[in-house]
């Protein structure tokens, strides 16, 4: 089956034509910084500039790219499935309506989500469509740590999201340690404009950063992470800010640096801009805190996974992050951590109890192969 899969970002639209039965990518490319004056639009080898003024508008310039190729089935990341989407579905109007009601908790992503679903509707009117949704991967917290201690009737949970990721990085990880998945625990570092921490026991989610919306834990491109829940009502008495615009759309690495994008935050660090300097001192601090914090829900870590466009090719933000883990069995060499590469790879010292894994994410292969099991009941994996 070819599968056209789109993953509607934040800011970036990712899209890839996949034969799943063969693995072949027919098509491949990338929009980022949709909504800026420097867009880019990278299809297989060409990198056209420009401005994208929103999804729309990136969404039509890849159809125009595809031209009269016709998938067999199209695959859409969702961010938010909340309590109703365990599992990949096929889309009819019920389940986009049902995706709509979800957008305060994800008021960023299931939107866009949306956009991306109409759009290729229109664009192939016969061919099923399906919703991956990066929350079902943590249906499988305990209660424990799904539970917030407010009133039942709030009728909250910490749901998690990047979970397309997370499966596909997990079963990547436990193949490079010769391991099966049920065997090992690792902790997942999604490190992207948005950025997540999961620890994973025997392939399941037991504990994540993100919780009932994609705000809270690690600090992000434009969202804060964790902050203390009082910060809204100060805001709102003492400046008549709306705490909830503020954290999602002008926090994280903006608010600290000036800019979201990591690596303008780090080549302004280089150049001796000690406000950007700080923005990575802060983004690596949170990432110990977590690192720490999971090595203790899951007694033993037999690695840990940096995926996601910072984790894969930020040295830096590796090594920071990992600083003073030694104690821990977490150590890593700077001449593996600093070789440029695109691979799969341990970037850990030779001697280092726990492993330190790069494992560039395929969540376009995971989305696919979850689209095809949707549709037909038979997983490809």
């Amino acid at each position: 089956m070819s599968v056209l899969v789109l993953n509607t970002g934040s800011s970036t639209v990712k899209y890839e034509l996949i034969d799943v039965q063969t693995g072949e990518r027919r098509a491949k490319g990338l929009v980022e910084r949709i909504g800026e004056e420097e867009g880019r639009f990278t299809h297989d080898s060409g990198t056209v500039k420009g401005c994208f003024a929103d999804h729309e508008a990136a969404l039509k310039a890849i159809l125009q790219v595809l031209g009269d190729i016709s998938p067999e089935a199209v695959g859409h990341r969702v961010v938010h499935g909340g309590e109703r989407f365990r599992a990949a579905v096929v889309v009819d109007e019920e389940v986009i309506a049902a995706v709509e009601r979800l957008a305060p908790l994800a008021p960023l992503h299931n939107p866009v989500n949306v956009t991306g679903i109409r759009v290729a509707q229109r664009a192939f009117p016969r061919v099923p469509q399906v919703a991956v949704f990066d929350t079902a991967f943590h249906h499988t917290l305990p209660p424990h740590a799904a539970t917030y201690a407010v009133p039942r009737e709030w009728h909250v949970r910490r749901f998690g999201f990047h979970g397309t990721s997370c499966a596909y990085v997990a079963e990547r990880a436990a193949a490079l340690l010769g391991s099966d998945l049920s065997e090992v625990n690792l902790i997942v570092l999604h490190l992207g404009n948005g950025a997540s921490a999961t620890a994973i026991q025997a392939g399941r989610s037991v504990d994540t950063s993100m919780g009932l919306t994609p705000m809270e834990g690690l600090v992000m491109g434009t969202r804060s992470g964790d902050v203390d829940p009082g910060l809204a009502g100060y805001l709102a008495r003492t400046r008549g800010v709306d705490a909830d615009e503020a954290l999602t759309r002008d926090s994280g690495l903006l608010a600290l640096a000036g800019v979201a994008d990591m690596r303008a935050v780090r080549q302004r660090a280089e150049d001796g801009d000690e406000d950007a300097r700080l923005a990575r001192e802060v983004y690596c601090h949170r990432i110990r805190k977590y690192v720490g914090a999971y090595y203790a829900v899951l007694g033993r870590v037999d690695a840990i996974a940096f995926t996601g466009g910072v984790g894969e090719h930020d040295s830096g933000v590796r090594a920071l992050s990992m600083t003073g883990l030694d104690r821990l069995g977490i150590t890593i060499d700077p001449g593996r951590n600093e070789a440029p590469s695109n691979d799969e790879r341990a970037v850990s010292a030779a001697d280092s109890e726990v492993a330190v894994l790069v494992v560039p994410t395929d969540e376009e292969w995971e989305i696919a192969r979850q689209t095809v099991a949707a549709i037909t009941g038979v997983s490809a994996r």
